[in-house]
């Protein structure tokens, strides 16, 4: 799936980042229509009787889309995560690029969690779904002084798909089971979870909670202030 031999101008003019963009290019296949409206919103792919909806950050801002949608139709939501990423330098003065470098931050799949707890009632509806794209990609730096404090007022000003390496796709509520170690312990506190996934425990609370409210694990005791989380088995998983 994904490499298209439609042409760029097959694709609306719509104002969206070059990562969007390119991502609803590679995802897109003959017979798909591009930006159709449904039940009065512009849907990025719709793909027969599956809506797909490509989200590159905040899921808190689809949340509403997503429910309405998911009334009456299957919604599959593709998430990008930069596995690898490179850092291009970009002069306010000329406008030219002058440097590149790879990050050393690697994404991974357990970031997904950091967007799912945002959209836990979502997950529970069964017509929904998520694909993972890990990829690699380029992100443009100007140092203009309206960016983040975290990298001292640089603003990034573009991000662009170099490459898709993977895809993940959890078809079923459960299918997030997968990224349990088969070594944990049973039951498993969330220290034991950020021991074996070698993540800060905030991050494995994260993953807790998103399971918990899915129904996928439960909390079955306390081991002193530590929660104990066991699987609930659902549908042969």
């Amino acid at each position: 799936m994904g490499q298209s031999s439609a042409s760029n101008n097959s694709f609306s003019s719509m104002r969206e980042s070059s990562l969007h963009s390119a991502i609803k290019k590679w995802y897109f296949l003959d017979g798909d229509k591009l930006e159709d409206r449904v039940d009065g919103f512009v849907v990025d792919i719709v793909r027969g009787d599956l809506l797909i909806e490509i989200q590159v950050a905040n899921f808190s801002a689809i949340k509403p889309k997503l429910l309405r949608l998911l009334d009456n139709h299957k919604v599959r939501l593709v998430y990008p995560i930069p596995r690898v990423k490179w850092i291009v330098y970009k002069s306010m003065a000329t406008g030219e690029t002058y440097g590149r470098r790879r990050s050393p931050r690697k994404g991974c799949l357990i970031d997904l969690f950091n967007e799912l707890v945002r959209i836990p009632d979502v997950l529970s509806k069964s017509n929904f779904s998520i694909e993972v794209l890990m990829i690699e990609m380029e992100e443009t730096w100007c140092n203009n002084g309206r960016g983040s404090w975290r990298r001292k007022g640089v603003s990034i000003e573009d991000r662009k798909l170099l490459r898709v390496l993977e895809r993940i796709v959890f078809e079923q509520k459960t299918d997030l089971l997968k990224v349990l170690p088969e070594d944990l312990p049973r039951p498993f506190t969330n220290r034991d979870l950020s021991k074996r996934l070698g993540i800060p425990v905030n991050q494995s609370r994260k993953i807790t909670y998103v399971l918990r409210k899915i129904g996928a694990i439960t909390c079955v005791g306390r081991n002193r202030n530590q929660m104990l989380f066991a699987r609930i088995r659902l549908n042969g998983a």
